[in-house]
């Protein structure tokens, strides 16, 4: 995929797909902006804004291609693996901000 393609895609996962996914499937996470932390902070290996300028947006135009790519990657997985490896995921992005994971709840 060309970089263009790489940040279309992003988008629509993180903008779209995933939020839209994660509500009909009430998924630990369903809004787009913690979509958007927890594939930022995976292609990172940390909080994002400690590798990213947060005053430049979009966060995700500052990945290199490489880091873009296994965004993408993570995001699709996401989509496909659903909620549980997005609990793995979140929790470590929570971890890395030093606060708990969300309790786990079972689904109804």
């Amino acid at each position: 995929m060309s970089r263009a393609e790489l940040e279309a895609r992003y988008r629509e996962l993180v903008l779209g797909e995933l939020p839209r996914r994660a509500r009909a499937g009430r998924w630990v996470v369903t809004t787009d902006h913690c979509f958007g932390r927890i594939v930022l902070d995976h292609a990172v290996g940390g909080r994002w804004y400690d590798h990213l300028d947060r005053r430049r947006s979009p966060a995700f135009a500052q990945l290199s291609d490489e880091q873009l790519a296994g965004a993408v990657a993570l995001a699709e997985r996401v989509l496909a693996e659903r909620d549980p490896l997005l609990r793995e995921l979140d929790a470590q992005s929570l971890t890395w901000r030093g606060k708990p994971p969300k309790p786990v709840t079972t689904q109804r």
